[in-house]
């Protein structure tokens, strides 16, 4: 069966925009041979087709045999990176300092070694505007490589002060180096586990985190080093749930950017990801007005130019302003209005199928599940989270509990008591196995049994009961997991109170809002 993703090549030609496509044609006719006429004709008919079709494509090019087509299709990659490369070649500062480099490099192996030095003088400097040590120390290392083999006469003092540049940005990089290592194993630990589960999580996280962080007296006030220390602290607060601290370092993070706003179009990813982060602080904190002005200010920057000059930037800020989007309904309990947007979000996950992870598609399924859940339809809720529960995808082992969970109150809601005994038992081995029970998901599945046996009548008081127990852990770190899933106390209290359960966290919203306001 055809795959519409599982050809590179295919997926490249598709991801193509137009000026792109026709850019392509033009670099391929300046130097055409018979067999760039051929890798043409390869080009217009993948470009045809909707999904890869080995088959169907020779089928429609009776002029290549198949033995000639994995050659054919491996030059015609080659050539369609090889013109966007020059199409992009002022996209990017790292594209543009490539080049420089190969200039440099080119003058140097025809014997013109000022020259050489002046293009190289000048990718420092704007290495060094931009903060891409990398390129620093290529560029440097060519310049020791000339005055080391040629008397050139250039500057006076110059091979001690290459020595020091080179030192520097050496110990520099070497910062930079565990700094992103640090943020980049924290994060991993996250996308495998979630929060930490209780304290011996919490412990060998804190182990980890004060064995690896470097001494920050050494700590300079480069970008990269400020930009990769307040990720690291920023996994670490959120792994421990500390959502305060979590708070303070993702707005550093993002403050970073605005200071240093050049930034902004060099490393738009990070920026993206960090006011996705600052969104989900203000998120777990409820600080519903600085969530609303922070996501103002994202949707504005996704119209910008910069967010719109790649796909990767378009797609990523797509995803995250709907993630956004979807927490602000449920911290309003406008359920309804969010339900609205999800055949949207849908067509557009599956438009951008080939570039959101699996890990994406996954939490969105589950907010998806829990929108339907928080507006009483319990049976699509359930369709999405068998969805989460029959993927064998390896991440965020939390979610995949919670995913059972919900699916468990989805038909409790229901009223499926043929089988929600054989699910409170598998759900309870589930998590069990994965360590993953708190006092509260305790509390949950010993509710839940015990209301077999309870009349419809009794149930209320139970409720309360049960309310009464679970209010007494809300404010408690490591059961803050179950709150931010499940939101399990308005639940409750919608039972207590007979109401939906939208109606109560609306209520919530608002008299938040006019504790702030008043």
């Amino acid at each position: 069966m055809p795959n519409r993703f599982s050809d590179t090549l295919f997926q490249l030609i598709h991801t193509l925009e137009k000026s792109e496509k026709r850019n392509f044609k033009l670099y391929i006719k300046r130097s055409s041979s018979k067999e760039d006429l051929k890798i043409i004709q390869l080009f217009d008919a993948l470009d045809r087709l909707n999904d890869y079709d080995e088959k169907l494509l020779l089928k429609k090019l009776p002029s290549i045999e198949k033995p000639q087509l994995a050659n054919l299709k491996s030059h015609l990659y080659k050539q369609v990176l090889a013109s966007l490369r020059l199409l992009k070649t002022t996209d990017s500062i790292d594209i543009q300092l490539h080049e420089q480099l190969d200039y440099a490099r080119i003058l140097y192996n025809k014997g013109l070694y000022i020259q050489s030095l002046k293009i190289l003088e000048k990718v420092k400097e704007l290495a060094h505007t931009y903060y891409q040590d990398s390129f620093l120390l290529q560029v440097i290392s060519l310049e020791k490589k000339i005055e080391t083999l040629h008397i050139t006469r250039s500057m006076q003092n110059r091979a001690d002060r290459l020595s020091a540049e080179a030192n520097e940005v050496h110990e520099r990089r070497g910062m930079i180096t565990r700094l992103s290592n640090l943020a980049l194993q924290l994060y991993s630990w996250y996308i495998k586990n979630g929060h930490a589960r209780n304290e011996k999580d919490e412990a060998g996280v804190k182990k980890f985190f004060q064995d690896n962080l470097p001494d920050l007296s050494k700590v300079d006030t480069h970008f990269y080093e400020k930009l990769y220390l307040y990720q690291s602290y920023c996994w670490y607060a959120f792994i421990r749930q500390d959502f305060l601290m979590y708070y303070r370092y993702t707005q550093k993070w993002v403050d970073l950017f605005h200071e240093k706003e050049e930034m902004i179009g060099v490393e738009t990813a990070h920026y993206i990801k960090g006011m996705h982060n600052l969104l989900n602080a203000h998120f777990d904190l409820r600080n519903h007005r600085k969530f609303e002005q922070t996501l103002l200010q994202f949707k504005k920057f996704s119209e910008s130019p910069i967010a719109n000059h790649h796909d990767n930037n378009r797609i990523q800020t797509f995803v995250y302003i709907y993630h956004a989007s979807i927490n602000q309904h449920f911290m309003m309990g406008t359920f309804a209005e969010a339900l609205d947007q999800v055949p949207y979000i849908e067509e557009k996950i599956q438009e951008y199928a080939a570039f959101i992870d699996g890990h994406r598609i996954l939490v969105f399924n589950y907010k998806f599940a829990s929108l339907y859940f928080g507006s009483g339809d319990y049976k699509t809720s359930i369709d999405y989270l068998q969805k989460i529960i029959n993927d064998n995808v390896d991440l965020r082992t939390d979610l995949q509990c919670y995913a059972r969970l919900l699916h468990l109150m989805a038909h409790y809601e229901l009223g499926n008591s043929d089988i929600l005994e054989h699910l409170i038992k598998s759900v309870y081995r589930f998590m069990a196995k994965m360590e993953n029970l708190t006092v509260i998901e305790e509390l949950m599945f010993k509710f839940l049994r015990n209301s077999f046996h309870i009349s419809s009548r009794k149930l209320k008081p139970e409720f309360e009961k049960f309310l009464h127990k679970i209010k007494q852990f809300e404010k408690s770190r490591f059961e803050t997991r179950a709150f931010a899933y499940l939101d399990v106390i308005s639940w409750v209290e919608s039972k207590v109170y007979e109401k939906p359960m939208s109606e109560i966290i609306q209520q919530k919203y608002l008299d938040s809002k006019r504790k702030i306001e008043g």
